[in-house]
This record gives structure tokens, sequence and C-alpha cells, in this order.
């Protein structure tokens, strides 16, 4: 069944349709929930809470739009939702031997963002939404959006920098 099909069904009440939807993008939503939170159990939390937003807006998908970003965008709004119920939680550093040095420093920078930049980031680069598909998720102007990643992205860079020098600066003690 294609996504379209699926949604097609979900829109008169077909659950097992939705579950289908559900496995196939399941793993997408809670790998971009785990860059946007660092946590397990928040990424869950948002994850169910965008999954259960979805449903309760199945009947407004619009016929022919991709399912990913729609799917994508009630991530995102989740993830205001949650950012306005309670701090997020920065990015635990991985442990030793997890996963790629280059990874490590990744995330050990975006842990260091600010929650709306590390989310701005993660969800344009990591779940490819593009800026008019944040803009609406983020009910905000795209130029908004536009200055928001500049930034973000500039201080990104900046705290990778900084660790690259940092550990320059381990290795000649």
């Amino acid at each position: 069944m294609t996504d379209q099909q699926a949604v097609l069904r979900c829109q008169d009440g077909d659950r097992e349709a939705f579950h289908q939807l559900v496995e196939r993008y399941q793993d997408l939503l809670y790998r971009t929930a785990m860059l946007m939170t660092g946590s397990r159990a928040l990424a869950e939390e948002l994850v169910q809470g965008a999954l259960h937003s979805a449903w309760r807006g199945i009947h407004d998908f619009q016929h022919g739009c991709p399912v990913k970003p729609w799917l994508m965008r009630c991530l995102a709004r989740e993830g205001v939702s949650q950012r306005r119920r309670r701090p997020t939680a920065s990015i635990p550093p991985a442990g030793p031997g997890e996963e790629h040095p280059e990874r490590q420093d990744m995330r050990q920078a975006l842990a260091g963002l600010d929650a709306d930049q590390r989310h701005i980031l993660v969800l344009h680069y990591f779940a490819d939404l593009t800026v008019p598909q944040l803009a609406k998720a983020l009910d905000a102007r795209e130029d908004t959006v536009n200055t928001r990643l500049s930034r973000a992205l500039g201080h990104l860079r900046e705290r990778l920098e900084a660790q690259g020098a940092q550990e320059v600066a381990n290795d000649g003690s």
C-alpha cells in the first residue's frame, strides 16, 4: 500500500492503515527526536505525541502531498509544545567507543546549542525539511526560518571549531 492509499484509508477511519504508516516512518521519527532531545524517554514521548497529532489531523492531510514532511511537521510542532511544557534536556555525550569520532564531535557540538537552534538544524539537515516546510511547521515566516538556520549553523560551526582547537591543545600537552 502506498502512502497516499494509506492516508485515504486512514481518513476513512482505518487504524491498520495508520499502523502501516507508523511502521514505515517510526524509526526516522525516533532518530530525529533523539537528535532533538538527546533523551530516549523524551524522544519516545515526542514521537508518541507527534503520531497522536498526526492521527487526529489525518483528515486535514492534503491529497497528493508527501507524508514524510507532514509527519516531520507534526514532530516539529510537538517538539515546540514539549519545550513549552518543560525545559529540553541537553544531549548526553556518548560513551567511549559508542560512535565514530566525527559523529561524537557533531553530537557534542549540537548538545552545546540551545534547544531552538538544535531543533531547527536537526529538522532541516537531518530530517530534510525544506525552509517552506519548516516555516509551516514552526508557524514562522520563511525569512525568519532562514535567519534562524543561518544563526544556528554559525553557532554550530563555532562550537565545532572550538572543539577542534581544544583537541589540538590537548594533544600538544
